[in-house]
């Protein structure tokens, strides 16, 4: 049988007639002519090399080769079928690339999290994550380089094309044991004087620390400046009398752990509102708006964190090193 002659069609004809027994009533059933349904299995019959069938006055009955036949072709058939149902749902599921921009504090859990959503029900949508400060994700929207962008505002987002996933306090971050950090509270004025693991400027974040320090009449003593999260993290937990100022996302493992210790800054708290930003101009392709909106649905889920909450016999066990929760 040459490859051009594996028709599933051809072969569904033949498993219909040995059902029925009848080339009569095959083709009543397709509402065709009995020389029709004939006419396709003799010639199924001469790509087979011999007679499938043996024709009688009541019927039809399969031959030899046609019961070897019907045994190896009924699963083939059975798996074409099926095949063809799932191109058919994969052809209606969105697809495509989502480039989606976000500050590296922010990135984990809630990119896992959208992504193994992504995964269950749309497995046709890629994420293409790209880490960058606020400055570099705003033109990296500008300029079509990313669809949408998770990052930092220092006022609520008044433009519908953000929206706010969260607001968030800033924290004064040390070892544990610190007598500082270990009040769930500390006034700005306290981080005067102190030696800092801070962002290297001209970032944004560095700048409003700055400005809020001098508006309260001393300048930051930064001991080190550092772009990398984890590296802030690691020479604050490693090193006495050493302090940084994070949000409570990207220190939330820590706490749990114990690993770090901290309090809540206040007068002033330096709130951030983080935000989705989407692009200013175009429209979203339906990938982008799933994306958009299980980012939504996460954070909302989570109760307006960026990170999934502990759970509350952890964060009971934890008075010392509680999780700060984000202000929605």
């Amino acid at each position: 049988m040459s490859r051009a002659t594996l028709n599933p069609n051809d072969f569904r004809l033949f498993l219909e007639v040995a059902e029925l027994g009848s080339f009569t009533k095959a083709a009543a059933l397709r509402q065709t002519v009995q020389s029709h349904i004939s006419r396709q299995i003799s010639e199924l019959e001469a790509h087979c090399g011999g007679a499938l069938f043996h024709r009688t006055g009541r019927g039809v009955t399969l031959t030899d080769l046609g019961q070897l036949i019907q045994a190896r072709v009924r699963g083939w058939v059975r798996d074409t079928d099926q095949l063809l149902a799932d191109i058919r749902i994969d052809a209606g599921l969105p697809r495509g690339e989502v480039k989606l921009g976000i500050l590296p504090s922010a990135a984990h859990p809630l990119m896992t999290r959208v992504y193994l959503r992504l995964q269950a029900a749309y497995p046709n949508i890629k994420l293409n994550i790209r880490e960058g400060q606020g400055g570099e994700l705003d033109a990296l929207l500008d300029t079509g380089s990313v669809d949408m962008a998770v990052l930092f505002r220092y006022q609520k987002p008044a433009s519908p094309d953000e929206k706010l996933l969260a607001t968030v306090s800033t924290y004064l971050v040390s070892r544990p044991g610190d007598p500082l950090t270990k009040h769930d509270t500390v006034d700005f004025s306290r981080v005067e004087g102190l030696r800092l693991v801070l962002p290297r400027r001209p970032a944004h974040w560095r700048a409003v620390l700055d400005e809020t320090a001098r508006g309260k009449g001393f300048t930051l003593q930064a001991a080190v400046e550092a772009d990398s999260l984890k590296v802030q993290k690691e020479l604050v937990a490693q090193t006495d009398h050493l302090y940084s100022l994070l949000g409570p996302f990207s220190i939330a493992e820590e706490l749990q752990t114990a690993r770090l210790q901290a309090a809540r800054l206040v007068n002033p708290d330096c709130k951030r509102h983080v935000t989705l930003a989407l692009p200013k101009q175009g429209q979203l392709t339906p990938a982008c708006k799933i994306v958009a909106q299980l980012i939504q649905e996460t954070v909302e889920s989570w109760g307006h964190q960026l990170s999934e909450p502990a759970p509350q016999r952890e964060a009971a066990s934890a008075r010392r090193a509680p999780i700060p929760s984000a202000e929605p």
